[in-house]
């Protein structure tokens, strides 16, 4: 296990002033691992990002790097590249020059230089764009030579620090797509740094939740989606129904003034708890009194699926269908024992 290891922080604590940014976190990543750290502002995930490549100092903790301390290697000599999101290419170079940039730092020879650049630009689908100036590219393209120009030294590690923010949204959603090949044919580790919910369960083997400087939850898109550990992470991770109730024993769970079998084990007898039911877990019928029933109080059309907010009593439903319902129409909540996901009572 510890050989596969690439990135180890232990206890990691940084502050600035008397703000605690990040509070004793410890987290590894593995090689050829694409790892997204995944927050609002100011949860400390950028922070975490420029420790990893050098360009913060902890209060506390320990770096390792394959085996090895990293916080006594200065940034320029850590194997180890980031893209950051404005990109900070220079506007006075063009784009192979761009790219070649940290290897005639390093004084490679000419023709290794031009054959490095040039399989960069191959990889990021850029060929024959080397002699285009940084003003005639796109956002898009722009970004695809700031990876180009992170790739070329052949880093063990990638860190991303929101790359894809500037970007409209199909382009977005394209770059999302090809990151992750690209991350596959390298076969490095990269750590992307978003807010953004929908690239993190796209691109991701793992998504780390952070809030407040503390990792919420760290598992597969699936596990982070279907398995949220809290409330925090089931709302921030995509859309869900957040109900109180008393998880009577295993297997039993009552809310709403009623019981209903689910899969969830491991609790004590009547203990206080939260359902997690997704939107699109929710199938309306007609009213039937053995199930939850409320009233439609409003929908809206998403293209592939309407948003039917359902009133039951005080407590607001959301629900995704393609079958649309009328406004104040009487409707009864269908779900499966496995579409109830029961978490720990919390404050969050």
């Amino acid at each position: 296990m510890m050989d596969e290891i690439l990135v180890d922080l232990r206890h990691i604590k940084k502050s600035y002033d008397d703000n605690e940014v990040i509070k004793d976190l410890s987290l590894y990543i593995k090689k050829n691992e694409f790892v997204t750290l995944l927050g609002p502002s100011g949860c400390g995930k950028t922070t975490l990002l420029r420790i990893i490549g050098g360009f913060e100092e902890v209060d506390n903790g320990e770096v390792i790097f394959n085996g090895n301390d990293l916080l006594s290697v200065p940034a320029y000599k850590r194997e180890i590249n980031t893209v950051f999101q404005n990109y900070a290419l220079f506007p006075h170079l063009n784009v192979f020059d761009n790219i070649a940039f940290g290897l005639h730092i390093k004084k490679q020879p000419k023709e290794e230089i031009e054959k490095l650049v040039l399989h960069a630009l191959e990889m990021v689908k850029l060929s024959d764009f080397e002699n285009r100036k940084i003003n005639q590219l796109s956002g898009g393209q722009q970004q695809r030579v700031a990876i180009a120009r992170a790739i070329v030294n052949k880093p063990k590690l990638l860190l991303l620090d929101e790359p894809l923010g500037s970007l409209d949204l199909k382009l977005r959603q394209d770059m999302q797509y090809e990151l992750k090949e690209m991350q596959k044919e390298l076969g490095i580790s990269f750590i992307f740094v978003t807010h953004d919910q929908e690239e993190a369960l796209t691109m991701s083997d793992t998504v780390v939740v952070m809030k407040d400087g503390v990792i919420q939850q760290i598992g597969s898109p699936l596990d982070i989606y279907n398995e949220p550990k809290n409330r925090f992470t089931a709302s921030f991770i995509g859309e869900s129904n957040i109900i109180e109730g008393i998880m009577k024993k295993d297997l039993l769970v009552h809310f709403e003034g009623l019981d209903f079998e689910c899969v969830d084990k491991g609790f004590e007898l009547n203990e206080a708890i939260e359902v997690v039911i997704r939107p699109e877990d929710i199938i309306l019928s007609k009213p039937n009194p053995q199930k939850i029933t409320g009233l439609v109080d409003d929908i809206i059309f998403k293209g592939v699926h309407y948003e039917i907010i359902v009133m039951v009593g005080e407590k607001e439903y959301v629900i995704q269908s393609t079958d649309p319902v009328a406004v104040g129409e009487t409707v009864s909540l269908n779900f499966d024992p496995d579409d109830i996901h029961v978490m720990k009572h919390t404050d969050l």
